[in-house]
């Protein structure tokens, strides 16, 4: 695909006009100065804060899509999403989902379960730290039927990224307030969406060490690399695995999801 200058051009328009940009504005610009550089499907723009409930801020879905992308994606799954845990490490750029999953990500219950309903081919994601903490994550998606991203599609997406940290500095700099706000609204209640995992972690007793190897193993980490992430033998991880497995009279990691999936529901 060749790069259109003109309609690069016209999508900058708005995000240079003198009135701020409301977040479907924003999005649609967005969308079309991507436009005239690749080629894709969808497009999902999301802000993330620690531990809270990802506020969705634009998607070009159908109403079907959108039910998986953003509404079954914000009950839960996002605890176990790759571009979630870069997002919470305030990582700025442009990433491959394949560049940031887990190395056992693709066979993981939560890919066969979750991540295959989305039918994609690739996923590419700006990530945008802003003010207050937060982090805007702006995806390109493709679905399997158009393939993924060649080499140099996503060379000139890397190039374009200056140009989208500036847009969102200047149209979402104070996300971070909206998490505030929610989370005020929250706060004294049960359900507030900033302790979900750890909510669930708690009703089901275990331990913290035991939390943070079976949330690593929902995301798609083998027994190795959950050794390496937390400096412990690959012995022990598995251990502490056997005796979550039998605190929870489960045998396999599609019962440990949905296990963990039903909690957070409650």
């Amino acid at each position: 695909m060749r790069i259109d200058l003109a309609a690069l051009c016209r999508a900058l328009v708005p995000a240079v006009g003198p009135l701020p940009l409301d977040d479907a504005a924003a999005g649609a610009a967005f969308r079309d100065m991507m436009a005239a550089l690749a080629r894709f499907d969808h497009v999902v723009v999301f802000a993330y804060r620690d531990r809270a409930r990802p506020i969705d801020l634009f998607s070009t879905f159908e109403a079907d899509d959108y039910e998986v992308f953003v509404s079954l994606y914000q009950a839960g799954p996002y605890l176990l999403d790759p571009f979630y845990h870069t997002a919470r490490e305030r990582r700025a750029g442009i990433f491959r989902m394949r560049e940031l999953a887990p190395d056992r990500f693709f066979s993981s219950e939560y890919f066969r379960s979750y991540y295959s309903q989305t039918r994609l081919a690739e996923e590419i994601g700006f990530f945008v730290p802003v003010e207050g903490g937060a982090t805007v994550v702006l995806s390109l998606m493709r679905r399997e039927g158009t393939g993924a991203f060649s080499n140099t599609e996503f060379a000139l997406l890397r190039d374009a990224a200056p140009l989208v940290t500036a847009f969102v500095g200047s149209v979402w700099r104070d996300i971070g307030g909206r998490f505030d706000r929610a989370a005020a609204k929250a706060r004294g209640r049960s359900d507030a969406p900033q302790s979900a995992a750890d909510r669930v972690w708690r009703r089901l007793n275990l331990t913290e060490r035991e939390a943070a190897i079976i949330e690593l193993v929902l995301q798609g980490h083998s027994s190795e690399s959950i050794g390496l992430r937390l400096a412990i033998a690959t012995g022990t991880v598995k251990v502490h695995r056997r005796n979550v497995y039998r605190k929870l009279g489960i045998s396999s990691q599609i019962q440990l999801l949905s296990i963990y999936l039903k909690n957070l529901e409650q």
